[in-house]
């Protein structure tokens, strides 16, 4: 198993930029595919972001494409989301998730086995 905790959440301007961290305990991260999800008060949990294993593969939302950075860090047991040019339809709270499954992990947060509690991103305009 495989705990997650998110950090790095805040308040921004639009067009400003924050780095959210994802550190995780337990087995070991290389186990695991790794993404990021956000979800505002009565909306479904959106898919943001994935990374392979490896940390060759990515893949982002056609909201943050261009903006947002996936990257991952094993030896750290840290997984990243670096987002620039904030937008205020980017605030959210936002949670990494981790599939023991998938080399890849999914798009849809039913493919993912572990969750952190979340990050609040507050973007002003």
């Amino acid at each position: 198993q495989v705990q997650l905790g998110e950090s790095g959440g805040g308040l921004v301007q639009a067009g400003g930029s924050l780095r959210l961290s994802c550190v995780t305990s337990g087995r070991a991260l290389s186990s695991y595919a790794m993404g990021w999800f956000r979800q505002g008060p009565g909306k479904e949990r959106e898919f943001v972001a994935r990374i392979g294993r490896s940390g060759g593969n990515t893949d982002y939302a056609d909201s943050v494409k261009g903006r947002f950075i996936i990257s991952r860090d094993d030896a750290k047991n840290t997984v990243y989301l670096q987002m620039n040019s904030l937008r205020p339809e980017d605030t959210d709270i936002y949670y990494c998730a981790a599939d023991s499954f998938r080399y890849f992990g999914a798009t849809g947060p039913s493919g993912y086995q572990y969750w952190g509690q979340g990050t609040q991103v507050t973007v002003s305009s």
